[in-house]
């Protein structure tokens, strides 16, 4: 028996860079604020048609992080993600998030400026992603962290999607 699943009940999708650094022997995680500018996230955003998931959160780790690296070509976590409050007209909106490692060498001023991009230790990366939100989505937020530092090695030698030879990533027209 096959099941087909009906898009109407499935989440939206989004992609997300995690973006992270290697300093003094430990892993640090890059932020930045969200729209309302209240709490912390990873730089997401929706895939574009054009671009491959991985080079779509390319893009929104350089849009909202200025982050210039190089992201891996497949996610390695999926999370869940909310936006909204229950107590506004339009309440919270869940969202599946693909998570991609990026690994950043180089920052810029990112395009959008009300961002705050800031630079955490794991263990402050897990607390701020937790402040101000549901159990439940907090807890999805630290898994991402837990996740990546299980997924972070030495060096690794898999093909990536390299954006230093430019500031910007290189999107088709």
């Amino acid at each position: 028996m096959s099941i087909v699943r009906n898009s109407h009940f499935a989440l939206p999708l989004q992609v997300a860079a995690i973006c992270y650094r290697r300093r003094a022997g430990a892993i640090e995680f890059l932020l930045v604020n969200t729209n309302g500018g209240s709490k912390w996230t990873f730089p997401k955003g929706a895939p574009e048609a054009r671009l491959s998931h991985s080079q779509a959160a390319h893009r929104e780790a350089w849009e909202e992080a200025g982050a210039i690296g190089i992201i891996e070509p497949r996610h390695f976590h999926i999370y869940i993600h909310s936006k909204g409050v229950f107590w506004q007209n339009s309440g919270v909106q869940e969202y599946v998030v693909k998570a991609f490692l990026m690994e950043v060498h180089d920052t810029e001023t990112p395009e959008e400026t009300q961002r705050n991009p800031t630079w955490f230790s794991a263990d402050e990366a897990r607390k701020i992603l937790a402040k101000g939100r549901e159990v439940k989505y907090a807890n999805e937020l630290r898994a991402v962290i837990d996740r990546a530092l299980e997924h972070i090695r030495p060096e690794k030698t898999s093909a990536k999607y390299d954006s230093r030879a430019a500031a910007r990533p290189a999107l088709p027209s």
